[in-house]
């Protein structure tokens, strides 16, 4: 059974800004967060370019890659779609998510992000997954306010 997990933030900064940052799939380092010890990315490996490319994100402390296959990029309607591949991490068998930014008033955005996930561990692999989307969020709140 597959799934589903909805999350949004606001940022304060304009689509454009923040579309700049996830749409240059092979640059993460651009926003991850480097506060945390924990959570630190020692290096970005890239396979391909365009659609199809890969990422393969090594975090400091694991020796499997959490990779990453860019699926969909639509400037026009400022939407991108990323699959896991290769060894998956806590159990997860497939998943796949789907960003989209919109506008808010002020000079303002929200990345609405929406993902479907099958693990032998649904409770675990969800937990990891929201960790990740607040890191996700955290990193590229204060990428876009520099």
């Amino acid at each position: 059974m597959l799934h589903p997990i909805t999350i949004s933030h606001d940022f304060a900064a304009s689509p454009a800004a923040l579309w700049d940052l996830v749409q240059d799939f092979g640059h993460i380092e651009r926003w991850w967060p480097t506060d945390d010890p924990a959570v630190q990315i020692d290096r970005v490996d890239i396979v391909g370019e365009g659609f199809g490319m890969i990422r393969h994100i090594y975090n400091q402390g694991y020796p499997d890659p959490v990779s990453e296959r860019l699926d969909f990029l639509d400037p026009d309607t400022l939407t991108y779609r990323l699959s896991i591949v290769g060894k998956p991490p806590m159990g997860i068998a497939y998943y796949q998510a789907t960003g989209r930014i919109e506008e808010l008033p002020g000079g303002r955005c929200r990345l609405s992000y929406r993902s479907e996930f099958l693990s032998s561990q649904p409770n675990e692999a969800e937990a990891w997954l929201r960790l990740a989307y607040g890191l996700m969020f955290r990193g590229l709140a204060s990428a876009v306010a520099k």
